[in-house]
């Protein structure tokens, strides 16, 4: 059974690093640092709704931009497709905010729009950052949407850290991407993109040789679980050699071909060792790494191919132990609200679950 939380989490602080599971908390931080602002705001979003949440954002950039201040907004066009996007857009241009789409729909170059800028950051003055999973609408507020809001995990940054999204951002905003670097390090942390097909390729590679070298434990949490071969194959040589592989999913998910190709890897997974933890109480849309609690990896990247090998995407990977502590502690948590797969249970599904997950399973590499 569900365990539920009493109460809102507060923001954890762990050194330079603030971990935000909670949209209303994050919400109103990144608010806040907003109307702060003095010289520059600079805004990438997978998804920016037209509905309580994304006004408040459009008041807010707005209000900076009559000030003077330049207020710079890239949405995904296809992200933000089901969710007003022409409002949004007439609001913030209206307001004098610098608008871009990334990758709208051409007849003339149709693919490009499966390419999608799978990013979520804010950058202010380039001195305080945010990133990670959480999208700006009312699905992650639990005063909007109430217990049924999305569960996720943000970072805010200061210094270094922040300057370097600042720079991503820019790289994207002027069209630029491929000239960034894969990674940008300081002090035991390091931003990793995947503009280029190196950059892609060093992302999925992390992963797996984290999982290869991994002594103790992989705690991992995804929305989407379609891990291609190697990914899987890493997994489960981690649980055979006695690691404790536990990777926490969705019970309930807004992607149905999505669930049902991760349920396609179950399997394997299980008779291997690993242990799938579904989530119970709401749609889970946290990605998080944690390996031997001692290092960490937080961002947008799911552990499946869109991400991997379609999807521009922007993961943290930290020796930050404070951080490892804190995602740590979160993902024990997270277990409580959970039900674990049970292998012989799993074994007994019915042939026509069977049946979608063998439909889903083939289409896996454009979900």
């Amino acid at each position: 059974m569900a365990i539920r939380a009493k109460t809102t989490p507060k923001a954890q602080r762990t050194g330079r690093l603030r971990v935000y599971t909670e949209g209303d908390r994050l919400y109103a931080a990144m608010l806040a640092t907003i109307r702060t602002a003095r010289h520059s705001i600079k805004l990438e979003s997978y998804i920016f709704a037209d509905d309580e949440v994304g006004r408040r954002f459009i008041a807010a950039l707005g209000e900076r931009a009559v000030q003077g201040v330049t207020v710079q907004v890239h949405l995904d066009a296809a992200g933000s497709f089901f969710w007003g996007p022409r409002a949004v857009q007439k609001a913030l241009v209206q307001a004098g905010v610098q608008f871009h789409w990334f990758h709208r729909w051409s007849w003339r170059a149709p693919l490009r729009y499966n390419r999608r800028n799978h990013r979520k950051l804010l950058v202010v003055d380039g001195k305080t950052g945010f990133f990670g999973g959480f999208n700006i609408h009312r699905e992650n507020s639990r005063r909007l949407y109430g217990e049924a809001r999305w569960r996720d995990t943000h970072l805010e940054v200061v210094g270094t850290m922040a300057r370097d999204l600042e720079a991503l951002f820019d790289a994207f905003w002027q069209r630029r991407q491929r000239q960034s670097p894969v990674t940008i390090s300081s002090g035991g942390n390091e931003l990793i993109t995947n503009y280029s097909r190196r950059g892609r390729q060093f992302l999925h590679s992390l992963f797996t040789a984290r999982f290869a070298t991994a002594r103790k434990s992989i705690h991992l949490t995804t929305p989407y679980l379609v891990p291609d071969y190697r990914t899987r194959r890493g997994l489960m040589r981690a649980a055979q050699r006695g690691v404790d592989v536990r990777l926490l999913v969705p019970s309930k998910s807004n992607e149905w071909l999505a669930q049902w190709a991760a349920y396609a890897a179950y399997a394997n997974l299980l008779a291997a060792g690993v242990h799938i933890h579904e989530y119970l109480p709401r749609m889970l849309h946290a990605k998080t790494l944690v390996v031997d609690r001692d290092w960490s990896s937080v961002g947008t990247a799911n552990l499946d191919y869109r991400s991997f090998f379609l999807n521009y995407e922007l993961n943290l990977a930290s020796q930050d132990l404070p951080l490892a502590r804190t995602l740590e502690r979160q993902f024990r948590q997270d277990l409580k609200e959970s039900e674990q797969v049970k292998p012989r249970r799993w074994a007994r599904r019915s042939w026509w679950l069977r049946l979608l997950e063998v439909i889903a399973w083939a289409g896996r590499h454009w979900l």
